[in-house]
């Protein structure tokens, strides 16, 4: 019988000794007694279960455990003794990264059943991970849609930065998806359990910026009735991502370096420095090597931010990742669409090749979308989507599309004017009720 594979983390062998007790047949259990043991052992085999000693001998702190825990490499389960001191499992409940507690001694029933919740689970979580990936490479990667090879060259930029900790900067015109590249990175790195807080340094008035940054104290300025926590100190152990940092003001630059380079925050209206552990991914549509050149950056702030940099690629430089996308948003909010739109016709998809899209991917979404909703045809057009015809399909009508408009335009003012009242329709028009449903089928008329 093959036997589950479980890592138990115990200094002093307590609760180790507590399961050679049990014998527990289904399982084989490898013990550690020290947080990078652990580690190592995860990367060796990447047991799915991971039972924690807590107990009078032990004093794991929540910023010692807490990276090893909160990974997705295994459950974990802790273990508390009889004499654990509260102060040791202090800031790790609420964090709610463990599967499940136990004390001892160890109750075998409950304890087994507990093992097989969490191995599930994280079988479940491995299969899931596995075919995200397989489906990524189809289409792209890291929740994003694209197989040029400028974004193929993103994906393998991601792939590093992912594993490291050190500042990065995304460039990139408005619409781009910046923030969707942010996100990546987050929920891709060590970081991912832990929050991801998006502040946008231009939507936030100037006089407000520092406050919503380092939070403020009760009675630091009129209104001020309580403390505040800040967006920095929120993303404590997580990333924070500042969205146009180029529009942050001059004076709170300074104030930035300071927490970029010290990870401490003062609170307005306090003296008392906060330390934060905080990763910041900061994002610009415009280019800040030239802001620094015209004094609206500052220099020393500009490369602390910029040790990694990312530039994502404009949409009218993707070529056929524009078709792929908007059969993807068409997928997406297929629960829309008129109920006879089946997709987009050739004029559309050359249409779309061809324009610039200057608002890029996030034009690209609110155009089909609107067009989805709107259109009255089984193909979405050009017109539709609200975009030119290429020269080169603006050919003059033949007499069968001239006919086939002005019938169009006939029986769609008669069903207005009969409110779709067939048969009184076809009467007016002398022909039968067989015959006009063949023309509104042939010309494409919603009834």
């Amino acid at each position: 019988m093959v036997k589950r594979k479980g890592l138990v983390l115990d200094q002093i062998g307590t609760v180790a000794a507590a399961l050679n007790t049990l014998r527990l047949a289904d399982w084989e259990f490898e013990v550690v007694s020290s947080i990078e043991s652990a580690r190592k052992a995860l990367n060796r085999g990447a047991p799915l279960v991971g039972l924690v000693a807590f107990d009078s001998g032990q004093a794991w702190r929540a910023h010692e455990i807490m990276p090893l825990v909160a990974s997705d490499e295994a459950e974990w389960i802790a273990i508390l003794g009889k004499n654990s001191p509260p102060h040791q499992m202090q800031g790790l409940a609420g964090l709610r990264s463990f599967h499940d507690f136990h004390t001892l001694p160890l109750d075998r029933e409950r304890l087994t059943v507990t093992l097989g919740h969490a191995y599930g689970k994280a079988m479940i979580q491995s299969a899931e991970e596995n075919g995200s990936a397989s489906n990524d490479g189809a289409e792209g990667r890291y929740g994003m849609i694209g197989r040029h090879p400028k974004m193929l060259q993103l994906y393998r930029k991601i792939e590093k930065i992912v594993t490291v900790d050190a500042p990065v900067l995304i460039g990139g015109e408005s619409g781009t998806g910046k923030e969707l590249v942010a996100s990546a990175i987050h929920r891709h790195s060590g970081r991912a359990k832990f929050p991801f807080i998006t502040m946008n340094c231009g939507a936030i008035p100037s006089n407000l910026i520092q406050s919503e940054l380092f939070g403020h104290e009760r009675g630091a300025f009129t209104g001020a009735h309580q403390r505040k926590v800040g967006s920095i100190e929120a993303a404590n152990n997580g990333v924070l991502f500042l969205d146009e940092i180029g529009d942050l003001p001059l004076d709170l630059q300074a104030n930035l370096l300071r927490f970029v380079q010290e990870k401490t925050i003062v609170r307005v209206g306090s003296t008392e420095r906060v330390r934060v552990n905080v990763r910041v991914v900061a994002a610009t549509h415009v280019d800040l090597a030239r802001a620094v050149e015209q004094g609206q950056f500052r220099e020393d702030l500009f490369y602390r931010l910029n040790v990694l940099h990312l530039e994502v690629p404009p949409l009218r430089e993707r070529g056929g990742d524009i078709l792929l996308l908007a059969n993807s948003i068409f997928s997406l909010n297929s629960y829309q669409k008129g109920s006879q739109v089946r997709g987009f016709s050739a004029e559309a998809i050359r249409a779309m090749g061809e324009y610039p899209w200057p608002g890029n991917v996030r034009e690209l979404i609110n155009r089909v979308q609107y067009a989805m909703i709107m259109t009255e045809n089984r193909l979405i057009s050009a017109a539709d989507i609200g975009i030119p015809v290429p020269e080169a399909l603006q050919v003059n009508p033949t007499l069968d599309e001239v006919r086939a408009s002005v019938e169009k335009e006939i029986i769609v003012s008669c069903m207005h004017k009969y409110q779709n009242n067939v048969s009184e329709v076809a009467r007016q028009l002398g022909i039968s009720r067989v015959t006009l449903y063949r023309m509104i089928d042939r010309l494409n008329i919603s009834v």
